[in-house]
């Protein structure tokens, strides 16, 4: 049972990473067709992230009201409902009203699955979990391309993904009973109450957590949306060549978290994120340093690997470091600091790139590693395993 259980959720994360980088592989034909500005993906975007932050703070009370496995299998749902809406968009504002539901149902089952395997499942499923979402995430894309290469429209891609979605939530909804089984007598008679926001602000820890989860976010999502830019503008690497090599980030984290799931058999999850800072630090300095091309290549892959176990890892340790009773809560509120991570910091650099200059890339990078490391470490100070 539990076998099936661990299969099912490591589908779960699937679902999660599949949609994640669609619409970037899709807007330059999209934006064509629809005869809006290229700009008009960050209205999409920020529609999606405001919906996933909303979400990711309502789950404490959601989550706590119909469960785990209910509340995954609806915002699953949801999702999947929202990508099949996106197929059979033919104006932008149908895309604009179809990313609602999109970023509503994205946070929930987020924070929901992550609160629930921290609970239930050892710091290597975490790992070896998020390590499907890289699997996910990278999956989109391709799906996308075989498509347009096919002379298909992108709606089609989208339904494509939409019904891989919905047939997730179908087996996610025939698992319900196996999700209660894994909990524990003693766990299943638990009853917590959903705690205001107000009121988990002023835990010990919570906004230094919230800031990490901004950092690591933010540091992500800058990576992943300007390492081709940078490798191009800066280190005049070809675009056709800076495109694909840009990805080498996400093979890393991928990569690196599924040998964190073993190397977390050995290290708890404050030695395994202090490893992942160590090694984000060796790939910013070969960034920085003026090496020739390739060094750079291999530093988007070091800051990968580097990245890979603190997401997870901190995410795993909150029960063990604020309580059991609030995890769902401040899981929550850390999934919303990270989406809010991820939706200002990337805008934040262009404008930086724009008016300034691109060279700056590994300094923000560096500012958002040390800023985190900082956030960690007083977070660590102020709560203790309980």
């Amino acid at each position: 049972m539990i076998v099936l259980l661990i299969a099912v959720l490591y589908l779960s994360f699937i679902s999660l990473g599949l949609p994640d980088s669609v619409l970037g592989s899709a807007w330059p034909t999209m934006f064509v067709e629809f005869n809006v500005p290229e700009s008009y993906a960050g209205i999409v975007s920020a529609i999606i992230a405001f919906g996933t932050i909303i979400s990711s703070l309502m789950s404490d009370r959601i989550t706590k009201k119909l469960g785990a496995s209910k509340t995954t299998v609806i915002s699953i749902l949801t999702t999947a409902l929202a990508l099949l809406g996106f197929g059979i968009s033919n104006k932008f504002y149908m895309i604009c009203i179809f990313a609602i539901p999109y970023g509503l149902g994205a946070g929930s089952v987020d924070a929901a699955l992550n609160n629930y395997v921290s609970l239930h499942f050892e710091s290597k499923h975490m790992n070896w979990l998020h390590c499907m979402w890289g699997i996910g995430a990278a999956t989109g894309p391709i799906i996308m391309g075989m498509v347009l290469t096919n002379s298909m429209s992108w709606n089609s891609a989208y339904i494509i993904i939409g019904s891989i979605q919905a047939a997730i939530c179908f087996l996610v909804f025939l698992s319900m009973p196996i999700w209660k089984k894994t909990v524990t007598k003693q766990q299943s008679e638990e009853k917590y109450d959903p705690i205001p926001l107000k009121h988990i602000l002023k835990f010990k820890g919570v906004k230094a957590v919230m800031i990490t989860f901004f950092c690591y976010c933010a540091l992500e999502v800058v990576i992943t949306l300007w390492a081709s830019t940078y490798l191009n503008l800066q280190k005049g690497i070809p675009a056709e060549t800076a495109a694909t090599w840009g990805g080498l980030y996400l093979i890393g984290i991928t990569a690196g978290r599924a040998v964190c799931g073993f190397i977390s058999m050995k290290l708890n999850d404050t030695q395994l994120t202090r490893l992942g800072e160590g090694i984000l630090f060796v790939g910013l300095v070969m960034l920085l340093l003026p090496l020739p091309n390739i060094y750079s290549l291999i530093a988007l892959v070091i800051l990968g690997v580097g990245s890979a176990p603190i997401y997870p890892c901190v995410i795993h340790a909150t029960p063990a470091r604020f309580g059991k009773d609030k995890s769902q809560a401040i899981i929550g509120v850390e999934m919303a600091s990270a989406y809010t991570g991820t939706c200002l910091m990337p805008p934040l650099f262009g404008i930086i790139a724009d008016y300034i200059s691109i060279s700056l890339f590994p300094v923000f990078l560096g500012i958002l590693i040390i800023a985190m490391i900082v956030l960690f470490e007083i977070m660590l100070k102020k709560t203790t395993l309980k």
